[in-house]
C-alpha cells in the first residue's frame, strides 16, 4: 500500500527523535480524510499515543506545546515536504508529485485488493467469522429494519471476507413462537388459499392484522395457545399448514435478496430448534438453573444476589419453549457446528436486553465462548459502520467530479492525457471497490 510507505518514513524519522521502534509508532500515525476543503496534512501524529507524561489530565495547551517541541526536531525530506502542528498533533503533508504518482500506481497495481494489502491489518488473526444479519419474521411484510439489518450485515461479511477472514453468511428466520398461534387462528378464520399463494406475505399480513384485533378475545387467546402448543407436538394438520406459511414466505424473501444482490450460505430458524430448546430446559434444570414461579413459568435468576431481583423467563407455563430458549439452543448448536472464532448479530438496539441475558445464560450453562460473542448494536458508535466507506466515497466522487471539470484528458499533451487517464481510471477501481463492500453493483456506463 502507498499509504505503509509513507507511514514507515515518517515513523522512521519520529523513532531517531523519539528513540522508539518504528514499528510501536505505524498504528500511532492515521491518515487524515480527504476533504472537499482545504486539505493541510496527509498524515496525522497524535502527541497523546507517544509521550510519557500526556496523562488524561494533561491540557489542551500542554499537548500544543508538546506537538510543537516535536514537531522543530523534524525535518522535511523526499518523502515530507510541510510539517505542522494542530491541537495536540503533528501534521505532515506528503510531496505531490510524489503521492500523486505512488498512489495511482499502487491502485492500478492491486485492482480490486486495493486498500485492504495495508500493514495496519496484518497482524489481525484470520478468523472464522458467523454473521447472523436479516432475519425476517415468517408470514411478515419485509419491512425498513430488516432491510438496515441486510444492508448493514452484508457489508460486514464483505468486509470481513476482503480483509482474508471466513465468512459464513446467516439468516436466522423468525419461524416459529406463539404469533403463529395467533396467525393459524387467523387464517382459520379468514384466510384465503389462492391469496396465499399468490400474494403471501400481504395476504398473511391481512390476515394478521384481522385476528390481531380480537387477540384480547380469552376464546381466541386459547385457540391460538392451543394452535401453538399442537405445532409442538407435531400434530399432521397443524404443521403443515405452517409449512406453507414458512415456505411462501422463504421464496418472496429470496426474491427481495435477489434484487438486492445478497445472498446467503446457511438459512436457519426458530423452528429448527423446537426440539433442541426442550434439551436446554433439561440443561438448565439439571444444572439447577431452572426455576419454577407460581404461576408455573421457568425462569433464569440472573442477579447477583440470586433473590430474582432480575430475571429471565424461558419457558411458559405449559412447558413450550420461548424466544430466548430456541435462541439459546442455536448458539450452542452453532458453536458445535461451526467451532467459529466470533459470532456478530447485526441488530439494533432495541435487543440489547435480550442479546444481554442470552450472553449472561450461556455463560452460566459453562459456556466460556459466550465471552467471544460480539453484539453489533448499530445505533451506538461501532468500527463496523459502513458510514466511513460512504463518507470517504461520497467525498471522493466530488473531487473526481470537479476533476473531470478541470483536468481534461481531450486536447491536452499525450504524457499529461496519460497521466490523467490513470488518474480516473485509479478513482473508477476505488470507487468500485468501495461500492462492492457497500452490496452495490457497480455500473460501467450510464
Amino acid at each position: 500500500m502507498a499509504a505503509c510507505c509513507f507511514r514507515r518514513s515518517i515513523a522512521s524519522q519520529l523513532s531517531k527523535v523519539l528513540d522508539l521502534p518504528p514499528e510501536n509508532l505505524i498504528k500511532s500515525i492515521s491518515a487524515v480524510p480527504v476533504s472537499k476543503k482545504r486539505h493541510v496534512a496527509d498524515f496525522q501524529l497524535s502527541i497523546a499515543s507517544v509521550t510519557e507524561d500526556s496523562s488524561s489530565e494533561s491540557s489542551a495547551q500542554d499537548l500544543h506545546l508538546q506537538a510543537q517541541k516535536l514537531a522543530e526536531r523534524l525535518k522535511c525530506d523526499a518523502v515530507v515536504s510541510e510539517i505542522s502542528t494542530g491541537p495536540g498533533t503533528v501534521n505532515f503533508r506528503i510531496n505531490r508529485e510524489l503521492l500523486a504518482k505512488t498512489v495511482l500506481q499502487q491502485v492500478l497495481k492491486d485492482g480490486s485488493e486495493y486498500g485492504v494489502k495495508s500493514e495496519l491489518f496484518c497482524t489481525v488473526p484470520r478468523q472464522k467469522v458467523v454473521i447472523e444479519f436479516s432475519s425476517p419474521n415468517i408470514a411478515k411484510k419485509f419491512h425498513i429494519g430488516h432491510l438496515r439489518s441486510t444492508i448493514i450485515g452484508n457489508f460486514i461479511a464483505n468486509l470481513k471476507v476482503a480483509l482474508g477472514h471466513e465468512v459464513i453468511r446467516m439468516n436466522y428466520l423468525g419461524d416459529w413462537g406463539m404469533q403463529f398461534g395467533l396467525l393459524g387462528v387467523g387464517f382459520q378464520c379468514f384466510g384465503n388459499k389462492e391469496k396465499l399463494k399468490s400474494s403471501p406475505l400481504q395476504h398473511l399480513f391481512e390476515v394478521y392484522v384481522q385476528i390481531n384485533k380480537e387477540a384480547d378475545d380469552e376464546n381466541v387467546k386459547k385457540l391460538a395457545k392451543d394452535f401453538f402448543r399442537k405445532l409442538e407436538e407435531h400434530d399432521e394438520q397443524t404443521l403443515s399448514l405452517w409449512k406453507q406459511f414458512r415456505d411462501f414466505s422463504i421464496e418472496e424473501y429470496i426474491r427481495i435478496y435477489k434484487r438486492l444482490g445478497v445472498h446467503f450460505d446457511e438459512y436457519s430458524g426458530e423452528s429448527f430448534y423446537q426440539q433442541k430448546s426442550q434439551e436446554v430446559l433439561k440443561m438448565l434444570e439439571d444444572k439447577g438453573l431452572l426455576q419454577k414461579t407460581v404461576k408455573g413459568t421457568g425462569v433464569v435468576d440472573l442477579s447477583e444476589k440470586k433473590d430474582l431481583s432480575l430475571f429471565s423467563t424461558v419457558m411458559r407455563s405449559d412447558g413450550t419453549s420461548l424466544y430466548i430458549t430456541r435462541d439459546l439452543a442455536a448458539a450452542i448448536d452453532r458453536m458445535n457446528k461451526h467451532s467459529c472464532d466470533t459470532m456478530i448479530y447485526v441488530t439494533d438496539k432495541s435487543q440489547s436486553s435480550h442479546f444481554q441475558h442470552l450472553f449472561q445464560i450461556l455463560k452460566l450453562m459453562g459456556y466460556d465462548w459466550a465471552e467471544r460473542y460480539d453484539e453489533v448494536l448499530y445505533q451506538s458508535s461501532q468500527d463496523l459502520q459502513p458510514k466511513h466507506i460512504v463518507s470517504y466515497l461520497l467525498t471522493l466522487s466530488h473531487l473526481a467530479a470537479v476533476a473531470h471539470k478541470t483536468l481534461p484528458v481531450k486536447g491536452s499533451a499525450p504524457e499529461v492525457a496519460q497521466a490523467r487517464c490513470c488518474l480516473f481510471q485509479a478513482a473508477r477501481s476505488v470507487l468500485a471497490n468501495g461500492m462492492k463492500l457497500l452490496g452495490i453493483t457497480p455500473v460501467t456506463q450510464m
